[in-house]
């Protein structure tokens, strides 16, 4: 049924307020320097996240991979490995160690690799306090003891 009457519209059904009394609106928008400090925030965090991300997940200086493992008797067992470097001019270090059957750490080795070429070989033998069944590297570094450069 319709009264002749249009339908009633937002700006006819708002109701204004007085000025003096509550303040002008507001605008919707935010203020533009508050979107602009919002941003320079958001891109200072981001830069930071990628950064931490580079330092972690990047290439790393040095880098050990096992070529093999063997069982040896007494409950050892002798692991060889592949040291990459960047620098072939400093010695470095890599922890080699040993696994029981349960994944435990059962024996573990520092292993001096001397400073010489871009790619050494290194092969040792570690002690485990029970059977191990498999042999890794745990990480390399430049970091080298006191203890394993004396001669």
């Amino acid at each position: 049924m319709s009264t002749g009457q249009d339908a009633p519209t937002a700006e006819s059904t708002r109701t204004d307020v007085p000025e003096d009394r509550y303040g002008k609106t507001r605008a919707a928008k935010p203020a533009r320097w508050r979107r602009v400090v919002f941003g320079a925030i958001a891109l200072l965090v981001s830069g930071g996240i990628a950064y931490a991300m580079y330092l972690n997940f990047g290439s790393a200086p040095i880098d050990g991979e096992r070529v093999s493992f063997a069982e040896k008797p007494g409950d050892a067992m002798e692991i060889t490995i592949n040291v990459t470097r960047d620098d072939v001019n400093r010695p470095g270090v890599c922890v080699v160690r040993v696994r029981d059957k349960a994944g435990a750490e059962s024996g573990r080795k520092e292993v001096l690799v001397q400073p010489g070429s871009k790619n050494s070989r290194v092969t040792t033998t570690i002690k485990s306090i029970g059977k191990p069944v498999t042999a890794d590297i745990f990480g390399c570094s430049y970091d080298v003891p006191r203890y394993l450069s004396r001669p």
